[in-house]
């Protein structure tokens, strides 16, 4: 008997889970009926009533365990309410502190953005902020998510000397409101 398939099925099963949060935390929340406060906040029986009423049960074990499980820690938690870290593409204002941003952050993309990125810079596309990583490993990860990534350097320091304004979410990912293409390092040829 294969001893994998019961962590295999735990962890598919930690995934769904993971990206029914998502797209209800971030992006569809009255898909199921939710409403979230203006920093992005639900309570937790809420949110599960309201998953289970419409068809997608889950215990709140199983809630705190993706919660926890999460590598890239999209959620959290504060007392008996949940959120999304960041990457909302509605309404919420995550009353993320103005934040010195280290000399240099880092974007993960594909070869087939480099026109556009290298002629309007980075941009929030369907979300609030642009998202940086702090290390180029992250940003080749996230890239590497639609394909073979190419890993974009952002002069964070120069930003904002200039002015622009730069968050950290509480998983450590670097939000700002654009990159105009003067602050990015990209690939010469793709």
């Amino acid at each position: 008997m294969n001893e994998n398939k019961p962590r295999e099925r735990d962890e598919r099963r930690t995934v769904k889970v993971s990206k029914y949060l998502s797209k209800h935390l971030r992006h569809q929340p009255e898909r199921i009926g939710l409403t979230l406060d203006e920093a992005g906040w639900v309570e937790i029986d809420v949110l599960i009533a309201a998953a289970t009423a419409h068809g997608f049960r889950f215990t709140r074990d199983e809630l705190d365990h993706v919660v926890a499980a999460n590598d890239k820690q999209r959620f959290a938690i504060d007392g008996t309410r949940i959120r999304a870290s960041q990457g909302h593409s509605i309404d919420v204002d995550l009353g993320l502190p103005p934040a010195t941003p280290p000399p240099y952050l880092y974007h993960g993309t594909v070869a087939r953005y480099l026109d556009a990125i290298r002629a309007e810079g980075l941009r929030p596309m369907n979300r609030h902020d642009v998202h940086l990583s702090a290390d180029r490993e992250t940003a080749t990860r996230v890239g590497a998510r639609r394909g073979r990534p190419v890993v974009l350097s952002v002069d964070a320091q120069a930003m904002h000397r200039d002015g622009h304004v730069f968050h950290v979410s509480a998983n450590g990912v670097w939000l700002t409101q654009a990159v105009p293409p003067r602050y990015l390092r990209l690939p010469e040829s793709h």
